[in-house]
């Protein structure tokens, strides 16, 4: 069975009402890659794909429900990503399954992510008395949203980034990021930043070409990556870190992040997540 066969995202599928690990479906991050026209050597060499997880809940030994949400941390080089909507299935299907507790569900959920992904996946499970610490904060930087330019396209077109030649170090952000699944091509909406250092980026150009993705079809992780390439080979960075914070959909949000530099990363929510 190829990967396209096993994909349930657009599909109607019934939910399982106990714990099934086959629910999860991987994808090669080759697929999103080469449709993206990213190169095999990548501009980068540190990232994750931090996801939140918002619906989360099983059933005491004694039966009663519990629920908490999931910290879930990808690496970018796993050989594989995470269909979205498998990963909601995967969690569903805990709503009926009695286990020990908090940390046996972080357990499964390790091994069972781990070997989808390819790579050790890192997943903290996030209990109702910790949930007041996380944390709601305005992107980091600069906003460039409000530059009053014209003469915007809606596919991806690196040729629109510009620069200035004095060097600048400063983190730009934008929340005017759309992109469609290439799956449902239904809209997913993202808060994008982009830290670099290196010849000044400028601004009306860069808001140009982060809002020309609003009719591409890219996985979330791709888009990101993409975005991290073009900047880095048009604008010549020295050191470069491009994140996205995707809205929520389907009690999931995706938040990828690629950077010249180590993390960690922290992960705080948007106001739109």
């Amino acid at each position: 069975m190829n990967h396209s066969d096993r994909m349930v995202l657009g599909r109607q599928v019934d939910y399982t009402r106990h714990y099934d690990p086959d629910q999860l479906c991987p994808i090669p991050r080759s697929l999103g890659r080469t449709a993206a026209g990213i190169e095999e050597t990548p501009s980068f060499a540190h990232g994750q794909d931090i996801w939140n997880i918002y619906e989360l809940s099983w059933l005491s030994r004694s039966g009663k429900p519990l629920v908490a949400m999931a910290e879930v941390r990808v690496p970018w080089d796993s050989p594989c990503l995470i269909e979205s909507k498998s990963l909601k299935l995967y969690c569903n299907s805990f709503n009926m399954t009695a286990l020990e507790g908090e940390d046996s569900l972080r357990e499964i959920m390790t091994r069972d992510l781990s070997r989808a992904a390819g790579a050790d996946v890192l997943v903290s499970v996030v209990t109702p008395e910790m949930f007041s610490r996380i944390t709601l904060a305005e992107p980091a930087g600069t906003c460039i949203d409000d530059q009053d330019i014209s003469g915007f396209s809606y596919q991806p077109d690196p040729s629109l980034l510009t620069t200035a030649p004095e060097p600048m170090r400063e983190t730009l952000f934008t929340r005017l990021f759309r992109s469609c699944c290439p799956v449902t091509g239904q809209p997913d909406w993202a808060t994008v930043e982009i830290t670099y250092a290196g010849p000044r980026i400028q601004r009306d150009a860069l808001l140009r070409y982060l809002v020309s993705y609003r009719e591409h079809q890219g996985f979330h992780e791709a888009c990101v990556e993409k975005i991290h390439a073009d900047i880095s080979g048009h604008c010549h960075s020295r050191e470069l870190e491009v994140s996205a914070r995707f809205t929520r959909r389907g009690g999931l949000d995706i938040n990828p992040v690629r950077s010249t530099r180590s993390g960690p990363w922290l992960n705080l929510r948007d106001p739109r997540q």
